[in-house]
């Protein structure tokens, strides 16, 4: 059992808010394998203010606990109003992200264009703390190559009320380039007294491994681990992992249920196209999967790759 922000979790082995991949099916699924606590896609505050349906759709959950959401914007108010909303009721924690490093979120001020305006990120992660919510905030180390705000961030985070950040090791013009700098992680770790979970270039138990003992971080983040192979959280937590087949077919009727047809086929495809990796004739199998325009076509493709 890992405590953490008043709220206690089976560990601290967490799934990281991946847009366009974290959906329902998907949380639940990292869930099943051990993840300790899964966030939503990246969700725009300011799709919930105007009434998006589709915004509203991903912020679906199940029964699990602790829950946690992710949003994103930079308006204090909106994103206030987005934290006492309804939709955002069932929710434990609210992540606020000041990470992302898309040109199309950084230029409308948002993601990691928060880290070159101090005064508005303090601004909008306190107008969130008074929603009465916990709030998290993830962030990286920098924009620019020899930047290094992690520590000097993270006690603004803080000191505006966040109960516990993430941090990504990397600077937002490396996207998700090179290794992390565990050094900035750390610095960011004892500058502060709430919790720090390290997020970037974990890849395996070795790599989670290094990531606790160079950084001290009380819990790590997986993200495109999670996604190429998402055994990743039974690997690290030591427990037995199925198979890819035994994930696949579950998942698609998962999403089948939750999504129906037409997207449960393109998002599997994709799925599967990143787990098929490593195996014998992927190129081939893969050239078929997006080939693939109806559903049974798919399994039989998934069914003889991950026999």
């Amino acid at each position: 059992m890992f405590e953490c922000a008043g709220l206690n979790f089976p560990n601290n082995v967490w799934l990281a808010p991946m847009a366009g991949y974290t959906d329902l099916a998907y949380r639940r699924m990292c869930i099943s394998l051990g993840a300790g606590l899964t966030f939503t896609e990246m969700v725009s505050a300011k799709g919930l203010h105007y009434g998006n349906a589709e915004t509203a759709k991903l912020l679906r959950c199940g029964e699990e606990f602790p829950k946690a959401a992710q949003l994103f914007g930079s308006d204090p108010d909106i994103l206030r109003e987005a934290c006492e909303s309804e939709l955002l009721a069932p929710f434990d924690i609210i992540d606020l992200n000041m990470g992302c490093p898309m040109p199309k979120v950084v230029k409308n001020g948002d993601g990691s264009a928060l880290l070159e305006n101090f005064p508005l990120a303090e601004k909008v992660i306190a107008a969130c703390v008074r929603s009465g919510k916990r709030i998290s905030v993830k962030f990286r180390i920098g924009v620019k190559e020899g930047d290094n705000l992690a520590a000097e961030f993270a006690k603004l985070c803080e000191g505006a009320g966040a109960c516990l950040i993430t941090v990504h090791g990397r600077v937002r013009e490396r996207i998700y380039a090179g290794e992390p700098d565990y050094n900035a992680i750390a610095e960011a770790k004892r500058a502060v007294s709430i919790p720090v979970i390290a997020n970037g270039g974990i890849w395996n138990k070795r790599d989670a491994e290094k990531m606790f003992e160079r950084t001290g971080a009380d819990g790590i983040m997986l993200a495109r681990a999670a996604l190429s192979r998402p055994q990743t959280f039974c690997d690290i937590l030591g427990t037995p992992a199925p198979s890819m087949g035994e994930l696949f077919f579950p998942l698609l009727d998962e999403e089948i249920t939750l999504n129906g047809e037409k997207f449960a086929l393109v998002f599997m495809r994709k799925m599967a196209a990143l787990w098929i990796k490593g195996v014998r004739g992927a190129a081939e199998y893969k050239r078929r999967l997006f080939a693939a325009e109806i559903l049974e076509e798919l399994r039989t493709i998934a069914g003889e790759a991950f026999a």
